[in-house]
């Protein structure tokens, strides 16, 4: 039997198909906090057992609450495998469930073969590469007990079982008596509006900006062009942004009509993040920068002399 954990992200009824697909008997977990998981749905899915892990510990979703739960919720029905999606929160809880059970586990697979031993293909590089790999499950020699996966995002496939009479639902209470976790002390609502993730213009800045004052600039752009704000690491970890508007590896991976960097040499973390973009425009004082060899088009300049110059043409097209 293989559990798919579900969590409320849009790919997670994704990664159940992906699971259905490989022709094993699934059942599926969820988490009471997330409010996912609805057993007629699922009965129509072809799930006939869910199993509901419920506790007030959970409400945060504190990782490592959630990982502790889920270890305990394994240890008892003892799948051969338990596949997730990964998604932030449930991927540092199955890295909790890791650390518990001793398991090893491996993360963002796009294709999945259960048979002896498990063949695996995964994303690494944040998409720069794929690795093909074996899990032995079950064998005597070491080998790993049952099979830890994420699934990566949009990783679907045909749900081999057809709809059920009915779906089980069967309550799991864990014991969190001994578990140490974060909890949430204040909540901050985001910003309305564009993000990241949804801007079709971003202009976004690095250490050739100077200073958060030097953002200023780069945020009259954004406006007239109707983008948002972005940056790199070094401004987030100097100060200058909010890890909000961080682009990259360790960021969000943006995928605009235009991406506009701004004195951003453009390390691999970095590029990993934006490549999707349709148009790359580089604005750098160093000609030899990587993302100016990458970029679709680069301007050979100060970032502070470029954009008001840019900003002043579009003003006057505007009133012609």
């Amino acid at each position: 039997m293989i559990l798919a954990v579900l969590d409320d992200s849009p790919a997670a009824l994704d990664m159940l198909a992906f699971t259905q697909s490989l022709g094993r008997q699934v059942e599926v977990a969820t988490f009471a906090a997330f409010d996912t998981g609805d057993p007629d749905d699922l009965a129509k899915r072809g799930v006939r057992t869910l199993h509901r892990i419920t506790h007030d510990e959970l409400a945060d979703r504190a990782p490592a609450a959630s990982g502790d739960a889920l270890a305990q919720l394994i240890g008892h029905l003892r799948p051969d495998g338990v596949l997730a999606v990964s998604s932030d929160g449930i991927t540092e809880a199955m890295a909790h469930v890791a650390a518990v059970t001793g398991l090893p586990l491996a993360t963002n697979c796009v294709e999945v073969s259960t048979g002896d031993p498990w063949l695996l293909t995964r994303v690494r590089g944040g998409g720069m590469l794929l690795e093909e790999s074996e899990l032995h499950v079950g064998a005597a020699d070491s080998a790993a007990s049952m099979a830890l996966l994420t699934i990566a995002q949009g990783v679907t496939g045909d749900i081999g079982a057809g709809p059920v009479e009915s779906c089980e639902v069967r309550e799991f209470v864990p014991d969190l008596s001994e578990t140490t976790q974060a909890r949430v002390v204040e909540r901050a609502s985001r910003g309305s509006g564009m993000t990241l993730a949804t801007a079709p213009v971003i202009v976004s800045g690095g250490r050739g900006v100077g200073s958060a004052e030097g953002y200023r600039v780069l945020e009259e752009l954004a406006e007239r062009l109707g983008g948002v704000v972005g940056c790199s690491r070094v401004a987030t970890n100097n100060g200058w942004r909010p890890h909000s508007d961080q682009v990259g590896l360790t960021g969000t991976k943006v995928t605009p009509d235009l991406y506009l960097a701004c004195g951003i040499s453009g390390a691999t973390q970095h590029w990993v993040g934006c490549m999707d973009s349709k148009v790359i425009m580089a604005i750098n004082t160093d000609p030899e920068a990587p993302l100016v060899r990458r970029a679709t088009y680069a301007v050979i300049g100060d970032v502070h002399e470029v954009l008001p110059a840019i900003i002043e043409e579009l003003n006057a097209r505007s009133k012609t």
